[in-house]
């Protein structure tokens, strides 16, 4: 009788180890990976423009389209005061960075529109406040 108690005894710990080995496994979730949070962009015909930047590094490169992967049209120089028209965010390398699109207006010439990274510029919310920011850098 003895024996045949520990034989059951062995098997109701030997299916209770199983049951709990398998809990633990269904209980342990994979971590879920964040997603980068990504605002919606500004649509160009939200308003006329979203703010003013003033160019703070020696050149920044102007593109066709956001990101860096564009055809460069040309480049801005530090201090240029630019209308910024459109905002976007851009995933790259698994970060998320902004692009905006801007204009400049120099006297007697052709405007010049491109995409630049948001982080090359200095952004203010009236032409006045960029312009004085811009003097600043050019002293």
């Amino acid at each position: 009788m003895r024996v045949k108690f520990l034989e059951s005894f062995n098997q109701a710990l030997f299916l209770m180890g199983i049951f709990t080995l398998l809990f633990l496994f269904a209980a342990c979730d994979r971590p879920s990976e964040e997603l980068p949070l990504t605002p919606p962009f500004q649509h160009p015909m939200a308003r006329e423009n979203i703010g003013y930047g003033v160019v703070t590094v020696s050149f920044a490169h102007i593109y066709n389209e956001p990101g860096a992967g564009g055809i460069s049209l040309g480049h801005f120089r530090q201090g240029t005061v630019l209308r910024l028209l459109e905002r976007r965010p851009i995933l790259n390398r698994g970060t998320s960075e902004f692009w905006v699109l801007a204009e400049a207006n120099f006297e007697g010439e052709e405007a010049s529109v491109g995409w630049l990274n948001e982080a090359l510029l200095e952004v203010f919310n009236s032409e006045s406040r960029a312009r004085t920011a811009s003097r600043a850098l050019s002293h």
